[in-house]
């Protein structure tokens, strides 16, 4: 059978036609593809949110990414521990370099965080670090700088921030996905809106603010310093190949901030070590840690013995004054103190501190200007605030005069910053507390139970264990002269006489170092009368002490203080700040009495009166709260307050021209005058 040419042509067409079509699919279908990237798998990526390609300012996502059920496992959901993973991712999708990034997650369900790859918790010290009741910030580590699209065409890596975050999480059932809050870009002049949630997605755009109007600042290649209570400077002055020279200074810019036997720590994170310091010194001098370390595997041929310290993370004190003219350790200016920094209220010249030391490096930083500053900063004293520090800022390196007293100015090589701020103590976490009594009331509110802390099982009352969520019993007067354990039998005596309410466990100490009593001693048409009593529980005692009370509505009626050196403050809310007369600005420690078999300890003991004037503020309501502070400072720390003020007593209802104290407190008082 013999097929027709024509037909041969024509089935040949056809086959054509429809190879072209097909190739011509394959191509669009390829073309399509190459706008994707492939992961390893062959699997396209998801596309970004609409949100996202509308966004001209900070997008901020959190992506949750599962949770597992870890142990113990219990039965209550609430109590339930779960491990969880998320991502939070920061670009910068607009016009503008967004410098030193800070980012706010608002956790909710008792988080406690594990890690956080590629930034680090501004509020936080070590992992693990819990963040699930007010949130965290974070902010970048080591890329603290967004760059736009415009100048790195469009390179995600140098646009785009991410973190991974894991921790544990308690709370919810367990097909629920917990989400946070809210999330927010935490810079200056950036507004945010609410956050777009999805079942485990959450985003929004950050805008900046046109009403924001900033500070008028020198234009700088690097940020501004900021303003803070109490800032590091990380001034490196030389720099070589494997080491550098750097001057670490404190500030301490606070007006009621205040510092005693510091103690300062950070952690390295290159494995830097400190070969030799000046100013000051580390608690532990240990070469074995560089000798079997990484550093001991580079410097193979180096004499560690003279290594100053390996640790990673090193404890580092202010030197006492005998070291302040050592050629070897001492002679800086602003060193040696014992590690006192006063407020600039009190003394300028003694609210800094200085100390150098030398750094060694390790690969791959062995270059001039590979110099990394360590991280994580902390610092303690004795009875002091409690600083929250973020991480090292690059400012404009600092200037320094001369040493040599010419006019010329030398500059650092490099230069960091480190802002620390006050932290409201938590409840039960203060160091001193407050009592309240008043003419007009029989018994004394005394400090809140466990106002400084218990621990879990070790606190004994009357032969039992005490209870640490009970209110603290009223006391009579003469009881505050006593230590806690010889004030129960006073405390039970008194319920029984004004018929008080007793607890079957009765309340904790409240196991605070140093208390402050404050008595309402008078009230007339044209003013009012304070009495401040402060006594130290320890042994130890404090020099040049001070003390600040903020009262809100009759504080601007402050007119003297007589056995203090009183100073009113308006610019915070009206504060009265008080510290020692000359010869008197030392709180004495804690003593044996007359008869150390019998008798209990004497704690030392500061007392003055304080007068107010009514003049101009109507309406002012003594009895009902105006007269008791809404802050008490000492030191620099937050005291706790009673949770209650006194209420009329019958004993004492018309006497309001006598006050509480007992006459032992004036001959004290004419004693030490």
């Amino acid at each position: 059978m013999r097929i027709s040419w024509r037909i041969l042509a024509f089935a040949y067409c056809i086959a054509a036609l429809c190879y072209t079509s097909q190739a011509a699919k394959a191509a669009k279908a390829a073309k399509v593809d190459d706008d994707y990237d492939y992961d390893e798998d062959g699997d396209k990526p998801a596309a970004p949110p609409p949100e996202q390609q509308k966004c001209d300012g900070i997008f901020l996502t959190y992506s949750f990414q599962g949770r597992e059920k870890i142990y113990p496992l219990v039965k209550n959901t609430s109590a339930q521990a779960w491990s969880f993973k998320a991502t939070l991712s920061i670009l910068n999708a607009g016009k503008v370099e967004l410098k030193n990034w800070k980012a706010f997650v608002g956790f909710q369900y008792r988080e406690l965080l594990v890690s956080a790859e590629g930034a680090v918790v501004v509020d936080g010290d070590d992992f693990p670090i819990k963040v699930g009741k007010n949130g965290t910030v974070f902010a970048g580590d080591p890329m603290t700088d967004l760059k736009t699209a415009i100048d790195t065409a469009g390179d995600f890596t140098q646009m785009q921030a991410q973190i991974e975050i894991k921790g544990t999480q308690f709370g919810l059932k367990e097909k629920s996905t917990p989400m946070p809050r809210s999330i927010k870009l935490r810079n200056d002049g950036f507004k945010c809106p609410a956050s777009k949630k999805k079942p485990t997605f959450m985003s929004v755009c950050c805008k900046k603010d046109p009403k924001f109007k900033p500070k008028k600042e020198k234009k700088t290649k690097f940020l501004p310093k900021q303003a803070a209570d109490l800032s590091f400077t990380y001034d490196v002055l030389s720099a070589y190949e494997n080491k550098y020279q750097v001057q670490v200074t404190i500030d301490n810019d606070s007006p009621l901030g205040r510092l005693d036997q510091w103690n300062l720590t950070w952690q390295w994170m290159r494995n830097e070590f400190i070969y030799t310091m000046k100013g000051a010194f580390p608690h532990v001098k240990d070469p074995s840690q560089c000798i079997y370390g990484p550093q001991g595997k580079y410097y193979q041929d180096f004499d560690f013995t003279n290594v100053l310290n390996c640790q990673p993370r090193p404890v580092i004190s202010d030197l006492p004054p005998q070291f302040v003219d050592d050629k070897k350790i001492g002679k800086l200016p602003f060193c040696c103190r014992n590690g006192t920094l006063l407020p600039k209220t009190m003394n300028k010249t003694k609210s800094k501190s200085i100390f150098q030391m030398e750094v060694f490096k390790l690969p791959p930083d062995l270059n001039r200007t590979a110099i990394t500053p360590p991280q994580k900063w902390k610092i303690t004293g004795r009875l002091n605030p409690t600083y929250k520090c973020g991480p090292p800022m690059r400012i404009d390196p600092s200037e320094f005069p001369d040493p040599m007293g010419t006019a010329m100015t030398t500059t650092a090589v490099a230069s960091w910053q480190i802002a620390c701020n006050i932290n409201k103590p938590k409840r039960k976490e203060a160091k001193c507390c407050v009592s309240f009594s008043a003419y007009y009331a029989d018994s004394v509110v005394p400090c809140n139970t466990c106002a400084c802390g218990c621990e879990d099982g070790e606190e004994q009352t009357a032969g039992r264990r005490c209870n640490q969520n009970a209110d603290a019993l009223p006391l009579p007067a003469e009881a505050l002269l006593v230590p806690f354990d010889n004030r129960t039998e006073k405390a039970l005596a008194w319920a029984s006489m004004k018929h008080h309410k007793v607890p079957r466990r009765l309340p904790c100490p409240d196991n605070c170092g140093v208390s402050i009593n404050w008595h309402v001693d008078s009230d007339y048409r044209s003013g009012w009368t304070a009495r401040m009593t402060l006594f130290n529980w320890g042994e130890d005692p404090f020099v040049d002490w001070f003390t600040a009370i903020r009262l809100k509505r009759s504080g601007r009626g402050f007119e003297n203080v007589y056995s203090f050196n009183g100073t009113m403050l308006p610019r915070l809310g009206h504060t009265i700040f008080m510290q020692g007369l000359p010869g008197l600005n030392y709180l004495v420690g804690e003593v044996n009495g007359t008869h150390p078999g019998a008798d209990p300890r004497i704690p030392g003991k500061q007392q003055s009166v304080i007068s107010f004037l009514k003049k101009g503020l109507p309406h002012l309501k003594i009895r009902a709260g105006d007269g008791f502070p809404s802050k008490v400072i000492f030191n620099g720390e937050e005291c706790a307050l009673p949770t209650r003020i006194p209420k009329k007593g019958n004993s004492a209802a018309h006497k309001p021209q006598t006050g509480f104290l007992p006459p032992l407190f004036i001959a004290f008082l004419t004693f030490l005058l």
